[in-house]
């Protein structure tokens, strides 16, 4: 290993460099404040890393973005970890960056000569904050988008140039494969590389410089070896465990339902953007742009101005104050927005509502997604707690996750299968709220009659081939192999249909297909039979005249064709 070593010195001098790096004299002796440089720095690597490797299973387009992230997070190997690692990390660094600035300007390592580097410090602050918001984006999930939005509405509020920045931004009028684009090109090449060379700046002209002691000084002086080392090495490791707790106390990052511009989300920005979210709000209307860019811009200017300021002794503390009274003020603007929004029950029913379809849509993408992407899922729950949540149910729900205080039809969830069907034909179940109990059937139900006077004289096994046989009908995909193997019994299923007089009032197959008096079973619970009842449930093939209430959702132009496909698909598990 001495000869490798040796060749490599003579060739790059890499011995003389090392020796540089450890054996830097650090004025009066190592100091736990020194440490938010190498804490920032590990960071950034760790970014970097967890970046490559989430970037191999990304797809940045409006179809695969949130479908990728769904991957990565469920199927990719260590894909969950990686990502939960990238995400908390990129929360942290923005609280070390915080740190590392005020320990530079209460020290004054911001002053002659270092007023460059404390320059490249604070576009690297900017720089990092873009990192974080153009990441946001990148899951194209309903969190990210609706944050974007209001970051990029801000943009388009600039003066002059604002609307073709945002255009610029989003790559056309509005949000799209183009936007996704841009955004991923600057979150995974122009900012990384950006930040990359101004680190390099950074580190050299630190390294040009030496540390600014911190006086009085505590000690002699000591070699950046092995003291401030370990301090640091101790720091990066805080670092790191505080992310794991993160990412395993909030199982990693949060994937909301895919982006839906068609929707009300109650949007926010991240954290550390609050404090501006809620600034805004005490600049409505054209006096937006105060809030939005000219005070902000004010306060950085001053920020940027600190070296020129600081020269003397009264313009150090000014800086110091200042960058205090910017804290402060960020600190209890931020109280006061999430404060706001606990108190705020519209939002709070809104975000438990994206919850709540944020978790459906997951469940649902573990079955498949179809190829026009994840947001497609939702269509199905979303139009039936639309137009059908009124009356019917979907498992005690809305369809998605919301509660329904008075059913007055039948829950539909798991229509048409065997154990639907199982429990719908019982004489103590039939007339209950699940099913027909508050529909105007019920009242002088046949059906029901029908039940209670032959229910008990109907073997169990009868009854479990009659099941079988009605909900064949369906063709359910959750069936397609039980019905193949049960043949014999969905054979026998048709034969009692007819012996045990069901035949009286409905129509199955070849049974009673010219006079019936209740809905044709034949077909019952398939795609073309459940588009027909929807599109129009007075056709004489449902309920004719008896219809009770449910509107002919495609008849009358209230549904599209598509829509009552996305609906019924999704009532097939589809």
């Amino acid at each position: 290993m001495k000869k490798l070593y040796d060749w490599l010195d003579n060739r790059t001098g890499i011995r003389d460099h090392i020796r540089e790096t450890l054996f830097e004299n650090v004025p009066g002796g190592s100091r736990w404040r020194y440490v938010w440089g190498s804490t920032l720095t590990f960071a950034l690597m760790i970014q970097f890393i967890t970046g490559i490797f989430l970037w191999m299973g990304y797809s940045p387009s409006g179809q695969t973005a949130w479908e990728s992230v769904h991957y990565i997070n469920n199927h990719m190997t260590g894909g969950h970890f990686l990502r939960g690692l990238h995400h908390w990390t990129a929360q942290v660094m923005t609280v070390l960056l915080v740190l590392h600035l005020m320990q530079v300007v209460i020290d004054g390592a911001y002053r002659a000569p270092r007023e460059v580097n404390f320059w490249f410090g604070v576009i690297l602050l900017k720089l990092t904050l873009a990192l974080s918001l153009t990441g946001y984006l990148l899951p194209w999930d309903q969190k990210g988008f609706w944050a974007t939005k209001v970051a990029t509405d801000i943009l388009g509020g600039t003066p002059l140039v604002g609307e073709y920045l945002k255009t610029l931004v989003l790559g056309g009028s509005d949000y799209g494969h183009h936007t996704l684009t841009r955004f991923f090109a600057l979150h995974a090449g122009i900012l990384p590389i950006s930040v990359i060379a101004l680190t390099a700046g950074h580190i050299y002209l630190f390294r040009r410089h030496g540390i600014h002691p911190k006086k009085p000084l505590k000690g002699p002086d000591e070699f950046f070896w092995p003291e401030q080392v370990l301090k640091d090495a101790v720091a990066c490791l805080a670092v790191l465990v505080t992310v794991l707790v993160l990412h395993f106390s909030f199982n990693g990052a949060h994937l909301d339902a895919p982006a839906d511009p068609s929707t009300n989300y109650p949007a926010r920005p991240d954290w550390y953007f609050l404090f501006l979210f809620q600034f805004l709000k005490y600049f409505p209307g054209h006096w937006e742009i105060l809030g939005a860019i000219v005070l902000p811009g004010i306060a950085m200017t001053l920020v940027f101005l600190m070296p020129i300021i600081g020269k003397s002794e009264k313009g150090h503390k000014f800086n110091v104050g200042l960058l205090f009274g910017i804290l402060v003020f960020a600190a209890v603007l931020t109280y006061a927005a999430v404060n706001a929004d606990k108190n705020n029950e519209s939002l709070q029913a809104s975000k438990a509502q994206a919850e709540r379809e944020a978790t459906l849509v997951k469940k649902m993408a573990a079955n498949g997604i179809p190829p026009e992407g994840a947001l497609a899922l939702l269509q199905g729950p979303k139009l039936f707690a639309a137009h059908c949540a009124s009356c019917h149910t979907y498992g005690g729900e809305d369809g998605l996750g919301g509660k329904v205080d008075k059913p007055s039809a039948p829950d539909l969830k798991g229509f048409a299968s065997r154990e639907y069907l199982t429990e719908l034909l019982h004489p103590e179940r039939y007339g209950s709220e699940k099913f027909f109990g508050n529909t105007a059937h019920i009242k002088k139900s046949k059906m029901l009659g029908f039940l209670e006077d032959e229910f008990e004289f109907i073997e169990e096994s009868e009854m479990d081939q009659l099941v079988k046989a009605i909900s064949a009908e369906a063709k359910l995909p959750s069936q397609v192999n039980l019905d193949k193997s049960d043949k014999s019994d969905i054979e026998a299923g048709h034969e009692l249909f007819e012996e045990i007089g069901c035949v009286d009032c409905h129509a199955l197959g070849g049974w009673n297909a010219d006079d019936y008096s209740a809905p044709d079973l034949t077909g019952y619970g398939s795609r073309e039979w459940m588009m027909g009842i929807v599109h129009n449930p007075e056709h004489e093939r449902f309920y004719g005249s008896k219809n009770d209430r449910m509107p002919a959702f495609g008849r009358d132009e209230k549904l599209t064709r598509k829509q009552i496909e996305r609906i019924v698909d999704w009532l097939r598990g589809e």
